[in-house]
C-alpha cells in the first residue's frame, strides 16, 4: 500500500468509500469531492491528476494514485481528484448531479493547490477529457495539459466517431462532451492556450483515434503547442501498466516533456 495522502474535503457528504484492494481500487459512488495530495519535499511543479472511469466511477488507483506516486518520483507534488459524476444522486439533495459537476469539482481543487510553482493538469480516459476542460478555463493559467487516451472531442453530437454511435447515458454525461469538445477548431472555448501532451492507442476501440487526429488537425492549423504521439499497439488504458510494447515510451516523453515546460 502507498502512504497515504491528504485528504481534503471539497464538497459537502461522507467520505468516499473506496472498493477493492490496492493497486486496483476504485471509487463505485462519489459522495464527495475530495483532493487526495501526495506531496514531496521541495517540489518542482504541482500537477491535478484526473483519474478516468467513464464519469460513472473514478479508477482510483490505476489512473490516480500510481499517476501520483509517479510524478512524486519525478519531483512534483500530486494531487488526484475524487470528482462527483454528472447525472448521478446527489447524496444530500437527492437530486441528480448537473453535467459540469465534475469540471465544478475540479476548479474547487484548484484553490487547494498553491500556485507558487508551475501547474500541470494530467488526465487519462475520461480524466483526459475534465484535464482538457480545466485548461480551458479562464485564470487557471496551467504550464501544460497530459492527456492519455481521452475521449476529448469524439463523443461530441456534432462530431462523433465512429459516426452514428448513441449517447452515452446519463443524459447529463453526454451535455458535458457536447458542452466541451477539446481540440475542435470550430469550438474554440474548448481549445487549451496552453501546451498539450497527447498520448493515444492507435487501434483503440473504446476511444478511437479520431479523438487525437482532431486535435492535430486544430494544433496544425492554429500553430498550437502540442506534442502528439500514437502508439499502434498499445491497448486502451495502457496507463503505467501495459507498458510492454511502444506506449512503454510515453511516461519518459512526458517527463521530458514536463521538464521543458516547467522551464526546469
Amino acid at each position: 500500500m502507498p502512504r497515504s495522502p491528504e485528504i481534503i474535503a471539497l464538497s459537502a457528504g461522507s467520505p468516499n468509500l473506496v472498493e477493492g484492494q490496492w493497486p486496483d481500487r476504485v471509487i463505485d459512488t462519489v459522495s464527495r469531492a475530495e483532493l487526495h495530495a501526495f506531496k514531496v519535499e521541495a517540489p518542482k511543479a504541482r500537477v491535478l491528476v484526473c483519474a478516468g472511469g467513464g464519469y460513472l466511477r473514478l479508477m482510483l488507483d490505476r489512473e490516480g494514485v500510481e499517476v501520483a506516486l509517479w510524478l512524486n518520483d519525478l519531483g512534483y507534488d500530486a494531487h488526484v481528484l475524487a470528482h462527483r459524476l454528472p447525472g448521478a444522486t446527489d447524496p444530500v439533495t437527492g437530486e441528480p448531479h448537473p453535467a459540469d459537476i465534475a469540471l465544478t469539482d475540479a476548479l474547487s481543487a484548484l484553490e487547494q493547490i498553491p500556485r507558487d510553482l508551475p501547474l500541470f493538469v494530467l488526465g487519462l480516459s475520461s480524466g483526459g477529457h475534465l484535464a482538457g476542460t480545466i485548461a480551458c478555463q479562464p485564470g487557471v493559467d496551467a504550464a501544460g495539459v497530459l492527456i492519455a487516451y481521452a475521449p476529448i472531442n469524439a463523443n461530441h453530437k456534432d462530431y462523433k466517431a465512429p459516426a452514428g454511435k448513441p449517447d452515452y447515458p446519463p443524459v447529463e454525461k453526454q451535455a458535458f462532451y457536447d458542452a466541451w469538445p477539446i481540440g475542435i477548431a470550430g469550438e474554440p472555448h474548448g481549445v487549451p492556450a496552453c501546451p498539450v501532451f497527447l498520448a493515444y492507442a492507435l487501434l483503440d476501440e473504446a476511444v478511437p483515434v479520431e479523438h487525437a487526429l482532431n486535435f492535430i488537425k486544430t494544433a496544425r492549423d492554429l500553430k498550437l503547442d502540442l506534442d502528439a504521439h500514437v502508439f499502434g499497439t498499445a491497448p486502451h488504458g495502457f496507463a503505467l501498466r501495459e507498458l510492454d510494447g511502444p506506449q512503454g515510451a510515453w511516461p519518459a516523453l512526458a517527463a521530458a516533456w514536463m521538464v521543458r515546460k516547467a522551464g526546469g
